[in-house]
């Protein structure tokens, strides 16, 4: 290439480093009502990305459609990584946006894979709406039920679309059924399918009693035809029964129920909407995304249904008011209310680049523009909005503004996930942070060469900072750094991409499973933490009672302030809670963190000089140190929710496994030759399962797995566990022993 040819590609192309080429792009303005910003969640390999693929094909957005696991090895558009187009899974939430029938609709693919749960927890924090997609065959699996628990979570109204009706097995109506029963949902056809599995010809639509084909070499062209005779009976008692469901949830079409008065297609349409927006009815869609059948009406019934941004509403937390009240939010698509952007997801730049890092933000209120200054209300640092983006997979487009209701993108934003960011200083509003579940796995990681240390450090540093479910802590007993996350999948992504990204060649050692430990009984403590030594001293005294919570909250701990007058004054109240956070760091049985106890300070004791910050602090941690020598304590591990697939024929083998890890079988869903069956294991116990299932079962056995509680560990691991840490300490003590001597 020549010298000129690179100056005139960096004119016309602004190269950024770690991504592709970011082509200038008019930005065109959308009123409100025109926009939609939707996400696409589902339960693994139920066909997420595969219909992102087609409706960026439908939409023109791509001119042509690749598999996830396609043989041209091109791969699916949303998945832009080298690791996902190898095992053909999404990895990382992607964004992207397409034009529908004069509609901007904002799209963001979402892993299915429980290991990768914060990408979906993040996107649907920011989206007004979502498709639900479940499988036809497999029907509602266990991620579909930690993706229903996610929009219940940040009540986003969503539809749902039954894919994959052309598989073998295939069965809407028991995977209705199934959302019917599992998930609770008020839900009912608004179409059905004309033949299932080879049969598969087409859809009916329930409303407007017409039928669609979609022909083609990839069903670009759909055909409105009239209902074939053999479908038109079913076709009028599905009708019927979606009006008695919409009129349950609606009171306007209810109302037209009772007088047995006949609505028309715009009522049914009307009321659908209104009863989607308010989450009381859940419209269900069918099709094949694979053979390109029911993406277009889809699409349609998106942005029919689905609400915009101004019809959601928003509120933000005022932080400089005395007492903390919500403000809601202006969604107009102006410049005259302040900004506020909420930064969702981070990109923190590859391997050897000085590329600044990528912010993904949604606007929920006023404009920002390429140049402007904004605030970080976290840290109320000032910044300023140096090159502004809206993203496709992995490709930016320049813009020069973005309005409320807008997905973009900025660079060289200093942020973390989660962070709110406002135009006026003055104005400082936060928004709601997003869920992070704690990690449940641990390994011990290490940079084989001495030489790689720099950019392993750097590395490291750049995933943490992206994924928050992602830790790196560094163990002092054994002199290693542990890496901790939400399962062996997402652990062993990571290290490859380091080895991959950064030429670090790593090693991790076994996975370990982060146990806790908890109170049994209720108990009083009463500490006084007291020390003079000439001059001002330390004096507080802390008096309440320390019990166990519920099953259900093993994982967290809480605090209450029970007190009364002023023998603790409110000023220490933060101090006893930042020592309580260092005590609970460290068990005494174990040396796990100690989570599931409630704190209740009731009374205590201070003095007018001796007593500040430092000693009250002092006096929480010790307080839980009294509670560890008289108290009764257990040791809790974390529950998994494992759902396995398999041909009938293995089912007693499968059970045996289940029980040989000591697993409860909660329930077995026999589905012709096959059969799904839930259990609840210890993570301790599954480690291996993935071989052993294969091995039982021929290799044709799958399952899934999602943390659901945490519970007391059996009598004989607990002994296990504290005579390991016991040696651990008596190691520890001999190690340093031999130290002082040498000095």
């Amino acid at each position: 290439m020549t010298p000129r040819l690179f100056s005139h590609l960096v004119k016309q192309y602004r190269w950024i480093p770690f991504r592709t080429f970011a082509v200038k792009r008019e930005s065109k303005h959308y009123p409100l009502e025109k926009i939609r910003n939707i996400g696409i969640s589902a339960h693994i390999d139920s066909g997420k990305t595969t219909l992102s693929e087609r409706v960026l094909f439908y939409s023109g957005r791509i001119q042509a459609m690749h598999e996830v696991k396609g043989k041209d090895s091109v791969g699916a558009t949303m998945d832009s990584m080298d690791l996902e187009r190898e095992r053909g899974i999404t990895i990382q939430s992607a964004a992207t946006y397409v034009e529908w029938k004069g509609h901007n609709i904002n799209i963001i693919d979402t892993p299915g894979h429980v290991d990768f749960t914060v990408e979906v927890e993040r996107s649907l924090r920011v989206l007004d709406g979502a498709i639900l997609v479940v499988c036809s065959v497999g029907g509602v699996q266990s991620q579909t039920i930690t993706v229903n628990r996610q929009l219940n979570r940040y009540r986003v109204p969503f539809l749902t679309f039954i894919n994959k009706l052309d598989r073998m097995n295939a069965n809407p109506s028991r995977a209705m059924d199934q959302l019917k029963s599992k998930l609770g949902h008020n839900a009912a056809f608004v179409q059905i399918p004309m033949g299932l599995e080879g049969n598969f010809k087409g859809i009916i639509d329930l409303i407007e009693r017409k039928a669609f084909y979609f022909n083609g070499p990839n069903g670009e062209e759909v055909c409105v035809e009239e209902i074939p005779e053999q479908y038109k009976q079913e076709t009028e008692n599905r009708r019927r029964d979606l009006i008695e469901t919409i009129s349950g949830a609606d009171e306007q079409l209810g109302e037209m129920f009772l007088h047995e008065e006949i609505p028309n297609e715009q009522q049914i349409h009307d009321a659908i909407r209104r009863c989607v927006i308010t989450r009381k009815f859940n419209p269900i869609f069918v099709g094949s995304a694979l053979k390109n059948k029911g993406v277009q009406p889809l699409l349609d019934y998106v942005t029919r249904y689905l609400p915009n941004p101004a019809e959601v509403e928003n509120v933000a937390l005022d932080e400089l008011g005395k007492e903390k009240k919500t403000i809601k939010l202006d969604p107009t698509r102006s410049f005259t209310a302040p900004f506020v952007g909420f930064a969702f997801k981070i990109e923190a730049g590859g391997r050897n680049t000085s590329a600044s890092q990528l912010t993904y933000v949604r606007v929920y209120q006023g404009g920002v523009k390429r140049g402007d200054t904004l605030y970080n209300i976290r840290t109320l640092k000032r910044t300023r909005v140096s090159k502004l983006v809206r993203m496709h997979s992995n490709k930016a487009e320049e813009i020069d503004e973005a309005y409320a209701g807008d997905i973009c993108a900025f660079y060289g934003l200093d942020c973390a996930t989660g962070d709110t960011f406002v135009n006026d200083k003055a104005y400082q509003i936060s928004m709601e942070s997003i869920f992070v579940p704690d990690p449940v796995i641990s390994m011990s990681i290490k940079c084989s060469s001495s030489t790689d240390v720099e950019k392993f450090a750097a590395a490291l540093a750049r995933f943490t900072r992206e994924d928050p479910t992602f830790r790196i802590v560094y163990d002092e007993d054994n002199k290693e750094s542990i890496a901790m996350g939400m399962g062996e999948l997402q652990l062993d992504i990571y290290a490859q991409r380091i080895q991959r990204e950064y030429g670090v060649k790593i090693e991790m050692g076994k996975p370990k499973v982060s146990f806790r430990e908890s109170l049994v009984n209720p108990i009083k403590f009463d500490y006084l933490h007291k020390k003079q030594s000439g001059g001002a001293g330390q004096f507080a005294r802390v008096i309440g009672i320390l019990e166990p919570l519920s099953p259900d909250k093993f994982a967290t701990v809480e605090f209450s302030d029970e007190t009364s007058g002023t023998n603790v004054p409110s000023q220490f109240i933060p101090a006893i809670k930042k020592g309580l956070i260092r005590a609970y760091e460290k068990g005494s049985l174990s040396g796990n963190k100690i989570s599931g106890v409630k704190f209740r300070l009731q009374d205590g004791d201070n003095h007018i000089v001796d007593s500040n910050e430092l000693a009250f602090m002092l006096a929480a941690d010790g307080a839980i140190k009294q509670t560890q020598e008289s108290g009764q304590w257990q040791i809790i591990e974390p529950v998994m929710l494992v759902e396995i697939n398999a041909p009938c024929e293995f089912q007693s083998a499968v059970h045996s496994l289940v029980i040989k890890r000591f697993g409860i079988v909660s329930g077995i869903e026999p589905r012709e030759d096959w059969f799904t069956m839930l259990a609840e294991i210890p993570l301790n116990d599954m480690f291996g399962f993935s071989t052993d299932i294969r091995s039982h079962t021929q290799g044709k056995g799958e399952f899934s797995m999602e943390y659901v509680r945490y519970c007391p560990v059996r009598a004989d691991m607990s002994n296990k566990i504290i005579q390991q840490y016991q040696q651990s300490l008596d190691q520890s003590q001999q190690q340093q022993q031999q130290q002082r001597r040498k000095n």
